[in-house]
């Protein structure tokens, strides 16, 4: 068996994309293993979760990542100057953890948005127990009611805009500061949650006076948050 020991970062890459010998794997794990895994730790620190478990899923995610598609990424890296290898390992794990963190905020938000509506305008009431069939269905329904009721909001040539701000928020995960940093958007941060309050009221306003979704009619407004709970 070939012995990679000494072979030098570019090569060694090399020899994982393109040959996939278990030798050459074995010494790219040993090699770069310790990188990967300080950057995803790092990384995850910002996001304000460091458990042990965690960071081995990140790492694990990463390495699978590299293998994807035949190795497509570790195909892609040209190398510019000694130990370039490194940087690029480096900001591959960064964004995989940045990405989980974001997925993750984006079903919390979805489920956020979803069951403060549903609460406030009496649409998760259902008569017997609803199983998750039921529930993911009732789900996917608001949502394209919050859509289609953003969509026909009259907010002039800024209705675009407005609706990608409100998804952005709600299914994304940035924050307000992060949305008024997008080239584009054209708002500052409080522009940005100003925004939001409206479309959020907006929204909340037309699903409430809809029929819920049992089939019985709407709440008055009385039930209804203020916007700022979201």
């Amino acid at each position: 068996m070939r012995s990679y020991s000494s072979t030098p970062p570019e090569e060694l890459v090399s020899a994982c994309a393109d040959s996939g010998d278990p030798a050459a794997w074995e010494e790219f794990v040993r090699r770069f293993h310790p990188v990967i895994a300080t950057v995803a730790l790092r990384t995850a620190r910002d996001w304000g979760n460091t458990s042990t478990h965690l960071i081995d899923d990140l790492v694990q995610e990463t390495f699978l990542k590299l293998c994807a598609d035949n190795c497509r990424i570790l195909r892609a890296f040209q190398s510019r100057h000694p130990g370039a290898i490194f940087g690029y390992l480096k900001v591959i794990t960064a964004n995989v953890v940045h990405d989980h963190f974001k997925a993750l905020n984006s079903r919390k938000r979805g489920e956020n948005i979803t069951s403060a509506l549903a609460e406030d305008c009496d649409l998760s009431q259902r008569s017997g127990s609803p199983t998750s069939e039921v529930e993911s269905m009732e789900r996917a329904i608001l949502i394209r009611q919050i859509d289609a009721s953003l969509r026909n909001l009259d907010v002039g040539p800024n209705a675009e805009r407005d609706r990608r701000i409100f998804w952005l928020y709600y299914r994304v995960g940035l924050s307000a500061s992060a949305i008024a940093a997008i080239s584009g958007i054209g708002l500052t941060t409080k522009g940005v949650e100003s925004t939001l309050l409206r479309l959020t009221k907006h929204v909340k306003q037309k699903l409430c006076h809809a029929p819920r979704i049992s089939g019985e009619s709407a709440p008055d407004d009385e039930g209804i948050r203020p916007a700022e709970s979201f």
